[in-house]
């Protein structure tokens, strides 16, 4: 509603809007509070019609009129008057201007095609008339319940109590039949099997249902249903789509991941962590089975992005992939559109662009990497005893040596400035970005185990066969510290391009050295080709980069065993990479590299080796001159310990994710430009309007965990309650807010507010336990509910909103395909492992198409570890509405369309599973009509046929039997006429939907 100038009007016409408005009964459809609640009644009005020009973003603030918030609603308007007057409407000018007849005064204006109810009208007068009560957006209030005792109240109480209140009438409980194959849809994604069935059905005792429950929640399955949940909300697939599809290494690999986690019952404050820092974590989770480390496999939810390999401009792809990156970390996490801030101030919620660009800066200082899968205990341990073993042969060398006391003195008198002078001559000006030829790595960071966390200077040397020092080691980083083949990378601290070259003086085997700009990492030609380069050369060379197209742009280095094959990463049993520096620098490299100074006095230990690089020089040229004892044969079993030990830390399972860099803070990009930054920088950290949102993260790396402990604030609001209402909305088919993954201001209300809070606390009370919570809502009676209702429950609650009855559900688009596998008994319940390929029609077509066609029936695996290729998506799911994985759908769409249909009766793959189906029923010898189609039913729809279906199934096949006597076919007549009948049976709506 947009206030311009106000006009004086006469108090006659004033008091006549007033009374025309407020004086004398008025009837509605639905008749107004007692109490006008500010949440539930008021502000829904004002975001829908008035927050557009008079909300938080003041770029589109209209006569500078804030109706968001009391201050600025009670304000004087700058043309006198006041929009709101606390207890009096008669003398607020919302009151005047919502009831005007004029089209150039009456709010909305005409031409935002917004118009007030009556009813809308009324309550706003209403509210204004009780006091103008403000209260902050119910989804920024702490749920709290009043009652001590109130966690162990039942999901009933708060239900029964709305319906009483609506006066609608409960409907009655399911049969067993209609309860159990909801029950087992709903928490496994699968049909109940005939035993489960005939268990249930003969189980008359009190925990019958109750014990169903359990072995559901316990099943393999029920993680293969609720990790697909979880793959919608992340935007899971394993390719990265655009032009030509590139594999995204080892997505499958975070797929197992998840379904682990959910069978496993991990806490979701834990899954929450993990996601968001599992690199980061003090204490990691491992596999309790496996030893494996689990943690760090969430952060791969980062990298599920689509990616682009030649972007003409990398900041812009940068910005748009963070951008994603937040869009789906702020909707998942807090069912917040933080997004909408990249431009401007949110147009409806407290979210600053400050804010935005506050996360936007956790994101820039966060590196993509391979992340090694097999990484366990047994490597940690592994690693520590080869350091110890490696520190007692430093040991056993210095203890041999301090009894060549006058060697030791004239080393120590030794002057301690260890740089190397540049010569007289000119030399071509340059930066040093890294030198290791000192014992630390000079400011990068390494991830992994192959390079340590120092260089190779002072090792010892020691030949193995006989036991004889050769030398102690020149200062270098090493992959092959250990061995080679032990994934591990090393990457620079951030610098920004001022120079046409960077160079890096290194040798290697299979491995790679890459230049990282803009965190741009689909490196290939046309565009980006040089900014990789090979090492495959066992002699020191200098690898050049041309830099000189993205200087201004920001960019560091990264050194890694190993390399990328079409974008997936792979790591050679012989892959080795050492380097000595790397430098900037114009022209020509330089002829001299000057080294860099380094203080010894404070370091130096002779009975540890950890010497400088001058002194070990000096060392090396008295073992030349065999002036030092140089036999240890008591080394030589250490040196074989080590060598059989270091083959247990070689990796060959790798997942993509993310490592740590180095703390960036954004600035604010005037209208999202990227090319427009301001000249101040926001701190990191986390939304303002939430608790911990105004204190900046104090981390030097990326804040990812400061990040994580503000999401999981005793104090914020939204994290349980967002999570609680996934869950329930993947219980019932509908959340408790509808708007699943937005709690804003344009979000839907609660249907049940009190029962939202409760199950929130509960939530957390209870250990964040995702199962324990499933349970509680499931043995609730308002689950247990038939579907059926009456007229009257109809009419009063047409959406069924209040859940007087259960709702009726289609089967999700994996459910539908798993449905079938497991009602002809062919699917392959077989847990974990990579993707089968997708099956591809001729009119599947494009690049980036794979070159081989996965199976018709996927393996019979359940749908779950059917590959997701984005440029390929199987048309079946993408048919019954599984979501394109571009962003956050915690809410899938339910079409009714007629190319489901067409699927159901035409897609070979259906066609298949109704024939096999046939095959196996007249596989069980001589059974009656009436028993073959019990046979069919209880697989198909978890109960028994009635007389009515009987006789429908007798004309059926009897039309049939005429029609296939009159058609020459190869399959034999008895089958073909039961496959048609089980294909008919498919086509059911029973089959899928849950009724």
């Amino acid at each position: 509603m947009t206030f311009f100038g106000f006009r004086k009007v006469s108090v006659f016409i004033c008091l006549l809007v007033v009374l025309c408005s407020c004086g004398g009964p008025q009837q509605f459809l639905e008749p107004l509070p007692d109490t006008v609640d500010f949440n539930f009644h008021v502000r829904p009005i004002l975001v829908q019609n008035c927050y557009l020009c008079h909300g938080p973003d003041p770029s589109g603030r209209k006569a500078e009129l804030r109706l968001d918030i009391f201050e600025g609603a009670t304000a004087e308007l700058k043309d006198g008057g006041y929009a709101i007057v606390p207890g009096k409407p008669s003398k607020s000018q919302l009151v005047h201007r919502i009831n005007h007849k004029d089209d150039d005064q009456i709010m909305p204006p005409p031409e935002t095609n917004h118009k007030l109810s009556e009813r809308e009208k009324a309550l706003l007068e209403k509210w204004i008339d009780q006091g103008a009560e403000w209260k902050d957006h119910w989804a920024f209030l702490k749920p709290e319940i009043s009652d001590s005792n109130a966690t162990a109240l039942s999901v009933d109480t708060f239900i029964d109590a709305r319906l009483e209140e609506k006066g609608l009438a409960k409907s009655p409980l399911a049969n067993k039949n209609a309860l159990i194959r909801r029950l087992s849809y709903i928490l496994t994604g699968l049909p109940p099997s005939p035993i489960d069935i005939q268990n249930f059905m003969a189980d008359t005792s009190e925990n019958a249902y109750k014990n169903l429950v359990d072995q559901y929640l316990n099943s393999q399955a029920y993680g293969e249903r609720w990790a697909r949940h979880w793959m919608d909300l992340i935007r899971y697939a394993e390719t990265k789509g655009h032009e030509f599809d590139y594999e995204i290494t080892g997505a499958w690999k975070y797929r197992d991941y998840l379904i682990r986690a959910f069978n496993d019952d991990i806490p979701y404050n834990q899954l929450v962590k993990e996601h968001l820092a599992g690199d980061l974590l003090d204490l990691p989770r491992y596999n309790s089975k496996t030893g494996t480390l689990e943690s760090h496999l969430g952060t791969a939810f980062y990298a599920m992005g689509e990616g682009t390999h030649s972007p003409v401009d990398v900041q812009k792809d940068e910005a748009d992939r963070i951008d994603n990156i937040i869009d789906v970390t702020s909707k998942t996490f807090q069912g917040l559109t933080v997004s909408c801030a990249r431009c401007h101030d949110h147009k409806f919620d407290p979210i600053l662009t400050a804010d935005y660009y506050s996360l936007y800066g956790v994101i820039q200082s966060t590196r993509f990497s391979p992340l090694s899968v097999d990484h366990s205990y047994l490597k940690e341990n592994t690693y520590q005893e080869i350091q110890d073993l490696k520190k007692y042969i430093r040991k056993t060398v210095a203890e041999k040596w301090e009894g060549e006391d006058l060697i030791m003195e004239k080393l120590l008198a030794k002057d301690e400035n260890l740089s190397i002078k540049a010569s007289a001559t000119q030399n071509t000006p340059y930066k040093v970005l890294g030198d290791f030829g000192n014992t630390g790595l000079d400011g990068w960071k390494s991830d992994g185990l192959a390079f340590s966390e120092q260089t190779t200077l002072g090792n010892p040397l020691i030949q193995g066969t006989s036991g004889e020092l050769e030398a102690l080691d020149e200062g270098r980083v090493s992959s092959k510290f250990y061995d080679t083949g032990i994934f591990g990378v090393l990457r620079s601290p951030n610098f920004v391009l001022d120079s046409d070259f960077i160079g890096v003086r290194a040798r290697g085997a299979k491995s790679t050295i890459r230049i990282i700009i803009d965190n741009f990492q689909l490196i290939q030609n046309p565009i980006y080709g040089n900014l990789s380069q090979k090492i495959n050369e066992s002699k020191w060379k200098n690898h050049v980069f041309n830099v000189a197209p993205w200087q201004g742009h920001k960019a560091f280095i990264e050194i890694l065993p190993g390399g990328y094959t079409s974008h997936s990463y792979e790591l050679p049993k012989d892959a080795y990479v050492e380097a000595k520096y790397a430098i900037s620098y114009d022209t020509e490299w330089p002829s001299e590299i000057k080294k860099k100074e380094e203080s010894i006095t404070n370091k130096m230990n002779l009975a540890t080796l950890d010497i400088s690089s001058n002194q070990v020089k000096e060392f090396n040229n008295l073992i030349q001159q065999r002036r030092l004892p140089l036999q240890f044969p008591e080394l030589r079993p250490i040196v074989d310990s080590i060598n059989k030990l270091a083959l247990k830390l070689k990796s060959n399972s790798f997942i993509y994710g993310v490592s740590d860099g180095f703390g960036v803070n954004s600035p604010i990009f005037n209208r999202g430009n990227h090319q427009e930054p301001s000249e101040d920088s926001i701190p990191r950290g986390f939304l303002s309007a939430l608790p911990l949102g105004k204190v900046p993260f104090k981390s030097q790396g990326s804040g990812r965990l400061e990040l994580a402990d503000a999401i999981l604030d005793n104090d914020n609001p939204l994290t349980a309650r967002v999570m609680v209402n996934r869950i329930w909305h993947y219980l019932f088919g509908k959340g408790i807010v509808e708007t699943v993954d937005n709690f804003g201001l344009q979000g839907k209300l609660p249907s049940h507010p009190e029962l939202l809070d409760h199950l929130a606390v509960k939530f957390k009370t209870e250990g964040w336990s995702i199962k324990r919570l499933i349970k509680h809502i499931v043995l609730s009676e308002t689950f247990k509910r038939s579907t059926l209702r009456d007229n009257e429950n109809i009419q009063k609650d047409a959406d069924n909103l209040y859940l007087a009855s259960f709702p009726v559900r289609r089967l999700e688009a994996e459910a539908f395909r798993d449905g079938l596998l497991a009602t002809s008994e062919s699917l392959d319940s077989t847990l974990y492992g990579p993707p089968v390929a997708t099956y591809l029609t001729d009119f599947m077509q494009g690049r980036g198409r794979p070159s081989k066609s996965g199976p018709l029936n996927g393996d019979n695996r359940r749908s779950i570890y059917l590959e997701v290729r984005r440029n390929f998506l199987e048309p079946m799911m993408t048919t019954f509405d599984r979501p394109i994985p571009f962003s956050t759908f915690g809410k899938r769409d339910v079409t009714n369309v007629p190319s489901q249909s067409l699927i159901i009766m035409n897609n070979p793959f259906v066609a298949k599973q109704a024939e096999i189906m046939a095959q196996k029923l007249l596989a069980q010898g001589e059974l009656s009509f009436e028993d073959r189609i019990e046979w069919i039913y209880v697989r198909a729809f978890s109960r028994k046929p009635t007389t009515d279906e009987l006789g429908k199934a007798t004309e059926f096949i009897e039309m049939f039997k005429n029609i296939e006597h009159q058609q020459e076919t190869e399959m034999d007549e008895e089958l073909m006429i039961w496959k048609e009948y089980c294909h008919s049976i498919f086509n059911l709506k029973e089959f899928l939907y849950l009724i």
